[in-house]
């Protein structure tokens, strides 16, 4: 990894994290805020035969239907991830978005149809859509087709899904899609809504720097095609180990041990490709290092 990347911030215990999510509650039961979506980073040792472009493919491999990513940035580091949520995708045929909330572990049978969704994640679910919904109709698009909510499976995790997809001339989908980048980012699933009253929160109490996690990335413009993904999933790699962040939505009935869970269950989409990938036991550490600490930012 490029020397210049700046570590992000601090490894939190499950009580500090579950604290944080109680003051989201606080905050969303006494202001008008809807959704907050709370974030942590935990730092997990590397193996010493790490083969960053190995992991890489077995991730390629393990998530086919994730966008799988690895990248060096100066001064922003070597990043790895398998992120399920597409934030903006525009081709010759129009432009696609999704609502994506919710999250539990995906059946060992894998069979979606026996899902069932407790009201806390429908409600979360019924969030995001409405946001992207709302922005359709306030940039004045009303030929909007709308598929879903629909189980979703993203590696050892499924999702609520609702895709948006939307037809029109390309000149006006290219000014479509700059003001959905203004507007929609940072999004409901890392931020929250109303997201200025979300971010504000996050900035004020996660204490640690997001860095590239929750901004986003993907192919611009190749083949006339574009498709940009947030960034989750993901681990910023070091020397020895790796930063991996995890968050997860904040609503007036969430519970804060299961909010925890749920960020566990996140974080093994990366921790048990780096296990299988280099032989690892299934209880390798993936312990609570502390660093420095500094404040919040949600980056693009």
């Amino acid at each position: 990894p490029p020397a210049d990347a700046t570590y992000p911030g601090q490894s939190i215990t499950q009580d500090d994290y579950e604290r944080l999510v109680r003051s989201a509650i606080e905050f969303i039961s006494t202001s008008s805020i809807e959704k907050i979506v709370v974030s942590r980073m935990t730092e997990t040792p590397l193996p010493a035969a790490f083969d960053p472009v190995a992991t890489f493919e077995h991730l390629c491999a393990s998530y086919p239907r994730a966008f799988v990513s690895l990248v060096a940035i100066p001064a922003v580091g070597t990043w790895i991830g398998a992120s399920p949520e597409l934030l903006l995708s525009v081709d010759t045929e129009g432009l696609s978005t999704m609502a994506l909330a919710g999250t539990q572990a995906a059946p060992l049978d894998d069979n979606l149809k026996s899902i069932r969704w407790a009201d806390k994640e429908i409600e979360e679910q019924a969030l995001v859509s409405s946001y992207i919904r709302t922005f359709f109709q306030d940039a004045g698009i009303d030929t909007v087709r709308e598929t879903g909510p629909e189980t979703v499976q993203a590696g050892n995790v499924v999702h609520l899904q609702t895709r948006f997809d939307v037809a029109l001339p390309r000149p006006a989908l290219q000014d479509l899609a700059g003001l959905m980048l203004t507007s929609l980012h940072p999004t409901s699933a890392v931020c929250g809504m109303p997201k200025d009253k979300a971010l504000a929160f996050i900035l004020a109490n996660e204490n640690y720097d997001r860095s590239f996690y929750s901004g986003f990335l993907g192919p611009v413009n190749i083949s006339h095609q574009t498709r940009l993904y947030v960034n989750l999933r993901c681990m910023q790699l070091r020397n020895t180990s790796a930063s991996l962040y995890v968050g997860g939505g904040i609503t007036a009935v969430s519970n804060p041990q299961d909010e925890w869970r749920e960020t566990q269950l996140k974080a093994e989409t990366l921790l048990r490709v780096l296990r299988t990938t280099h032989d690892l036991p299934a209880d390798s550490p993936s312990g609570m290092v502390p660093t420095h600490s500094q404040p919040a930012t949600v980056t693009s």
